[in-house]
């Protein structure tokens, strides 16, 4: 195509968003309203992946060794763990390591466990980690078969609970972007449709003069692509305008070391053309369904 053509198909198609008014006005309107919950959406699921994924990379198994188990049999423990293809990492800890972290974890009244450091009544212990949070279950269940091995821990209800409410939550989330994605490239394919039915008299002098089906068609792909774009800009406004408020102060009130807001930047950028590519994909789509059905040529 010759930068004169395209040149032509821009400004017919700017036009189009002119000559329509108040319908163009509906469109933006609608894709903006769409493009805000997008966004946010989108903002809640990436903070909630990133919660999910701290969560998820502090999920640990600990095996208790068996107290009547010597250095050797404690070795073998290691090296059968350690053949286990999902394991990441294994970390020994002696009973006193296991005493003296959970004196600190209780803070004041870990004092009373101080009485127990000349008889410990704890078991050493190894604390794993698997390459995939979700194959905690299989190495854990493989470790409690394992001899010398007294119990096996790692929150088993807490972290089935946790991957099911990751799952459900994306699934929902995806479900209603793409539900408020489809409502909004309906509004644009029937602002586009009001263009094509309104200069049918013009586009079918166009075709007995020759103009190729390309030719016609190219202004309505760059009206839908400037509604979808224009769309955009506002929903980036508003939401990186509350994001960064929430950064700068919510986030510092968060006490929780697993929970933390993405930095702004990159999410910044990464958001905004997440949003501009999916509103420009609304567009063009929205016009293509249009100018399939209602121009035929």
């Amino acid at each position: 195509m010759k930068f004169n053509t395209f040149r032509r198909h821009l400004r017919e198609g700017a036009k189009n968003i002119r000559r329509n008014g108040w319908m163009t006005i509906a469109s933006v309107g609608a894709v903006t309203t769409t493009l805000i919950l997008v966004g946010a959406f989108l903002a809640l699921m990436l903070n909630l992946n990133q919660v999910a994924g701290n969560i998820e990379e502090d999920v640990e198994i600990k095996a208790l060794v068996e107290v009547t188990a010597d250095e050797a049999q404690v070795d073998d423990i290691r090296q059968q763990i350690e053949n286990i293809p999902d394991v990441a990492s294994v970390d020994y800890s002696s009973k006193e390591e296991e005493l003296n972290g959970l004196i600190e974890s209780m803070g004041e009244q870990g004092e009373t466990w101080e009485m127990f450091e000349q008889d410990n009544p704890l078991n050493d212990a190894f604390v794993i980690k698997t390459a995939d949070p979700l194959d905690t279950f299989d190495v854990a269940s493989k470790i409690e078969g394992f001899d010398n091995i007294q119990e096996v821990n790692y929150g088993e209800d807490v972290v089935q609970n946790l991957f099911r409410f990751n799952k459900y939550a994306r699934n929902i989330g995806l479900a209603l972007i793409i539900g408020l994605v489809f409502t909004a490239i309906f509004l644009i394919s029937n602002t586009i449709k009001i263009t094509i039915m309104a200069r049918s008299k013009e586009i079918g002098i166009m075709k007995l003069v020759g103009a190729t089906n390309a030719f016609i068609r190219w202004p309505f792909f760059i009206e839908g692509l400037l509604l979808g774009i224009l769309g955009s800009v506002i929903p980036i406004a508003a939401i990186l305008s509350g994001y960064y408020y929430l950064d700068t102060n919510v986030s510092q009130l968060i006490t929780f070391d697993f929970v933390s807001l993405m930095p702004f930047n990159p999410f910044a950028w990464q958001l905004s053309l997440i949003i501009l590519g999916i509103g420009a994909v609304i567009g063009v789509w929205g016009s293509v369904m249009s100018v399939r059905k209602f121009l035929k040529v």
